[in-house]
Formats: C-alpha cells, structure tokens, sequence
C-alpha cells in the first residue's frame, strides 16, 4: 500500500541539515516504500528551479511552480517575476503539473495584504491562461481567498492543509475545487478538519505532507516526510469508515486527476 503524497517542499533546507543521508537517498526509499508519487511544490523562481532539480532526478516526482504569498515579501517586479514562472511551466521538461503555491496568509503582523493579492490574482489569470491547476495556500484569510476564487470560475485546482469550515469546503466543491489534508488532521485539537473530511465527497479529498512542515502525530516535533503521510491516510480512513488501503488508493486517483498524471 502506498500514498500520493500532493504537496511536499523537498528542497527546504531542513533536509539537509536534519536527516543523516542526502536527500535524494530519502527520496528514492520514499517512493520506493510508502508513496507513489510526491508532487514537489515552489514557492518562488528560486524555489521551483530547486523543486525541478529535485523532480528530473526521480521518476515519480513532478512538479508545482508558483509564488506563495510569504515569499512576496522578497520580490519586487511581478511582470518579469511570473513571466519566469510561465516559462518554468511552459517546459514540459520541468513535470510541472500544477501552477503553485499561491494563495494568500495573513497570520503576520505588517502583512502586506495588497501585495500577497496582486501576486495571487495574477497567478490565477496565468492558470486560466496556461489551462493548469493551482495549489491554494489560505491562512486566516478565508473570505478574501474565497473572493478571488469566485472571481476566476474558469480555475480550478487544490486548496492545501485545508483549515476552513465545512460550508467554506463544501462551496469549494461545487466550484470544482479539490480539499487536500495534511497531517494537522491527525492532532488532537483538530476538531475541524475532521468534521470537514467527514462531510465531503470522498473523490473531492487528496492527502499531503506539506514536509518538512505539519508532522502529524505521533512524530510531532520531528522532520516530516512522505514516510508519516499513512498516519494521516489511516485518520483519514477511520473518519470515512473505510480501509487505509481503500483510502490510499481513492486519494490516489483524485490526485492523478487532478494533476493529469
């Protein structure tokens, strides 16, 4: 049995510096092991060169370029800046199969939310242009996210580490959105996220690690990767009353649809 695992950051540098064997080693006994496939997602033109390298030295990684809201701190020419992404994207060398990490994240004091929307709107229209995909990042930012969604009904995509309210998830599968969980569904305050799963049509939902981030319980506290993704599948699996091997492969299914892999 083994995941797909929708939404990981390999290149980060807490790899590097926090396991003891390189990073591709850990990524080939992954796919080996636990997952089928990793989708490796950029957060900036930097970020999705690195996601690329990674991706061209493994089969069954692929590729998510864009620029997340929190690296829009870092940048200052937006033409020149997504005219590279749709560059990175249009290369069919680069396996990339989703325009992202975009989105918006208000969680920080001096948050420059004009910015973060300026960034996230024109990454849409680069979607709905390139006919691809996004991955959404929503960080207390809610109704604003659900703004520009509803703005551009010609995209559709993923709404990852989903942390809204089941109405908020069920609208965004009318709108023909796909909800992914991380492993914050496996804490134990996450009240939410397991209602939301629970009242969601199974071939709507994917599963994620977000690693090296949101390692789910019982490895809190340690470095996430694809290996912990079963925790969050057999949570998953026991909120819809099913088996993790059922649940393995009908997450599966939705993310190769969703991607066209």
């Amino acid at each position: 049995m083994k995941y797909f695992d929708s939404h990981a950051h390999y290149y980060d540098e807490r790899f590097e510096s926090e396991i003891n064997e390189s990073v591709d080693a850990l990524i080939d006994a992954l796919l080996r092991d636990s997952v089928s496939c990793i989708v490796n997602i950029g957060t900036s033109p930097e970020t999705s060169r690195l996601a690329i390298e990674q991706a061209k030295r493994h089969e069954n990684m692929y590729t998510a370029i864009g620029i997340h809201p929190s690296d829009t701190r870092f940048l200052s020419d937006i033409d020149s800046e997504l005219a590279d992404i749709e560059a990175l994207i249009r290369d069919p060398e680069n396996k990339c199969v989703c325009l992202g990490e975009i989105g918006l994240d208000y969680h920080y004091d001096g948050t420059d939310k004009d910015k973060q929307m300026e960034y996230f709107e024109r990454q849409m229209l680069l979607a709905e242009k390139l006919g691809v995909p996004v991955s959404i990042h929503d960080r207390e930012s809610h109704g604003d996210v659900m703004d520009v969604i509803r703005r551009h009904p010609n995209v559709k995509g993923i709404l990852h580490s989903f942390s809204g309210s089941p109405e908020m998830a069920e609208e965004l599968v009318r709108l023909g959105y796909y909800i992914s969980f991380s492993g914050t569904l496996t804490f134990t305050n996450a009240r939410k996220p397991r209602e939301v799963a629970a009242v969601l049509p199974k071939d709507k939902v994917l599963i994620e690690t977000d690693c090296p981030y949101l390692t789910p319980h019982p490895h809190r506290g340690k470095i996430n990767h694809s290996g912990y993704l079963s925790y969050t599948g057999a949570c998953l699996a026991a909120i819809w009353g099913i088996s993790e091997e059922e649940c393995a492969r009908i997450t599966e299914e939705n993310a190769r649809r969703v991607f066209g892999i």
